[in-house]
């Protein structure tokens, strides 16, 4: 395999430096194929890696900035007045060839508008989309859903370029021969939903390079019914967040319970290795790194509050797609499904 380099928004995120370095160095070690360019303050990077005696390490460099983009700063502001941020250099060195992908778990909002500015949208991608897997209930699958939360409303044609998009990158990364598709909807009848969702149904299913299902509810999203969830960044968003929270939920009842008294905390230790077992599908750790898709670059948002181990996932799902070329896989399938005239 050859050298992948990835650039890190090391300020990016809730703690920053604190989580973003020692995830590079763990990932860096983990990976003789991996170059990391650590974008920010300096004289931080430089002590922590001092510290750590990986100063002068061969495939680590550090690329100096002076600003840093807040997680609640406005995208338009940081567009314009955030040049030199680690988040914004980080980009730079992806579009100008010297990094292969960037990682960032930084404010979403800055991050897409400011890739967007910087590497452009694919041909025949109108906007870029966030994507990420998700648990079902085969512990062996998960679903790629999209979009996340990047577009508030998106119209028929666009959600069409998501399911082409969203199927690509089932089939790259997930090794998945022609992707179930579905549309979230709010039943599977074909006269249920908006007049867009419908218009994007009948796209798909127009498209012999996409295995389009039909429409999906939100019930079944894990339940392995399809590869590809897709959706408009709203309902994406607030489904994703919700399922967090469900999830949180659960696992805060089942610890109350087993700590309530004396032979129910002699209960829950015993279960302990099968409870852990059980929630480990469920920890967001495990599928930290949703992709900016669509773009001319590969760009890996992190959870803003990831931890060391959930930000080093992130980083090895982007040198994943960078070596399954995922963008130029979507530029060939959208050339050959947007061929038709209702795209035009």
């Amino acid at each position: 395999m050859s050298d992948i380099t990835i650039a890190i928004d090391v300020m990016g995120g809730d703690l920053g430096p604190l989580v973003t370095l020692p995830a590079a160095l763990r990932a860096i070690n983990k990976s003789a194929s991996l170059k990391l360019i650590l974008c920010g303050d300096q004289s931080s990077i430089s002590k922590f890696l001092q510290d750590k005696q990986q100063l002068d390490h061969p495939r680590i460099s550090i690329e100096p900035t002076t600003d840093v983009v807040s997680m609640d700063e406005k995208p338009s502001v940081a567009l314009r007045n955030k040049k030199n941020s680690s988040m914004r250099r980080a980009l730079d060195l992806v579009q100008a060839g010297q990094a292969d992908a960037c990682v960032s778990a930084g404010n979403t909002g800055a991050l897409f508008a400011t890739a967007h500015f910087v590497l452009k949208t694919l041909p025949g991608v109108e906007r870029p989309a966030l994507i990420s897997s998700l648990p079902t209930h085969d512990k062996n699958k998960h679903v790629f859903m999209l979009d996340l939360g990047a577009n508030v409303f998106c119209d028929s044609n666009v959600l069409y370029q998501f399911g082409v998009m969203g199927s690509v990158m089932a089939e790259q990364v997930d090794a998945i021969e022609r992707p179930r598709v579905a549309l979230l909807n709010m039943g599977e009848e074909d006269i249920k939903g908006s007049d867009h969702i419908k218009m994007a149904a009948t796209h798909l299913a127009e498209n012999p390079e996409v295995n389009y299902i039909g429409f999906i509810e939100g019930n079944d999203i894990f339940t392995n019914k399809a590869d590809v969830i897709v959706c408009d960044g709203f309902v994406g968003n607030v489904a994703l967040k919700t399922c967090e929270g469900v999830a949180r939920l659960v696992y805060k009842r089942m610890k109350e319970v087993l700590s309530r008294h004396f032979f129910a905390r002699i209960f829950g230790r015993i279960l302990y290795p099968s409870l852990k077992k059980l929630f480990k599908p469920l920890n967001p750790d495990q599928y930290n790194g949703a992709s900016l898709i669509g773009l001319r670059g590969i760009v890996i948002k992190s959870h803003g509050n990831a931890g060391i181990s959930a930000f080093t996932n992130a980083i090895f799902e982007a040198a994943k797609e960078v070596e399954r070329q995922v963008p130029e896989k979507i530029t060939k399938k959208l050339e050959q499904g947007l061929s038709g005239t209702h795209l035009s």
